[in-house]
């Protein structure tokens, strides 16, 4: 990858998810790629979480708003939909970021090859780390998230689905 490039997908990476504003893009693993032809022109390639994301064009907004700050005059966002973005995508750090802000993050696949998904019956509390917890709803604060409640200590928390 070009300096120019690694720069313009340094910029884009910094972008924050407007839904999980604890996460930015390259965390969340949507960032696919961003180049820079010889005449200046960046093209950044990003993957939605799901189809009917309501995040995703302000997400694209952000990424070109962030880059023609940074003087490029012409920006392209690209939405890469294969392969489908999977929770495993989401880095280590995001996973980390996630747990500390009392989110759960989803479960990692059973396999390397990438067969089945875990499904916990119960998730640990982020709050207290009581096993004993119960899912409150399929459907948090957003269509990605899962509201969960523990009985230990009583607070609520998320928990990103797995994909």
């Amino acid at each position: 990858m070009s300096p120019r490039s690694e720069r313009a997908r340094e910029l884009a990476a910094q972008v924050l998810d407007p839904e999980m504003p604890l996460l930015t893009i390259e965390e969340l693993g949507i960032l696919r790629d961003a180049t820079v032809d010889d005449e200046g022109r960046v093209e950044v390639s990003i993957t939605p979480t799901y189809s009917g994301c309501p995040a995703f064009d302000a997400i694209r907004t952000d990424v070109h708003d962030v880059l023609a700050r940074a003087g490029y005059a012409e920006v392209t966002v690209k939405t890469v939909w294969s392969p489908p973005w999977t929770t495993d995508w989401i880095s280590e750090e995001g996973s980390r970021k996630l747990a500390a802000f009392g989110t759960v993050p989803p479960p990692a696949r059973a396999d390397a090859a990438g067969g089945g998904i875990l499904v916990p019956l119960t998730l640990r509390c982020p709050h207290c780390g009581s096993p004993e917890t119960r899912e409150l709803s399929r459907f948090g604060s957003t269509a990605c998230k899962a509201l969960w409640a523990c009985n230990r200590c009583g607070e609520p928390f998320d928990h990103v689905k797995a994909f």
